[in-house]
């Protein structure tokens, strides 16, 4: 079964871990608590390492540990983030981590993004097999 899957998410929480002065980078590691609406409702877990410079938030990467549903099928699943910006335009993509979906999300792969306008909007285009 392929799937789209859209909504917002909120953050709930965010614990600064670590942070490391580099000459010219910041280098942080953050946690991160979110709510999910839309076709994914649950809640996750987020690990980043975040790199900022003289000029702004310039990438991280992350691990984020989802459980809740997609679609009406209740499960977790790990996705792997890779983001960053420059001179004004940002990239923000995630991907389901293989073999990672559990419960009725087992076997779930597929890769999305997020875009931040007016809070924090998703997209993930996935792979279920079939029930």
């Amino acid at each position: 079964m392929n799937g789209h899957a859209t909504g917002t998410f909120d953050v709930t929480n965010w614990t600064d871990l670590a942070t490391e002065e580099k000459e010219g980078a910041t280098l942080g590691r953050n946690h991160i608590a979110k709510t999910f609406q839309g076709d994914l409702v649950g809640t996750s877990a987020t690990e980043i390492l975040t790199v900022v410079t003289p000029a702004g938030p310039a990438a991280y990467v992350g691990v984020e540990h989802f459980e809740g549903t997609l679609h009406g099928r209740k499960g977790t699943f790990v996705l792997q983030h890779s983001a960053g910006s420059h001179n004004g335009e940002d990239w923000l993509r995630w991907q389901v981590v293989p073999t990672s979906g559990t419960g009725e999300l087992a076997g779930l792969t597929g890769e999305g993004t997020i875009r931040l306008q007016d809070g924090h909007h998703y997209v993930l285009d996935y792979t279920l097999p079939d029930a």
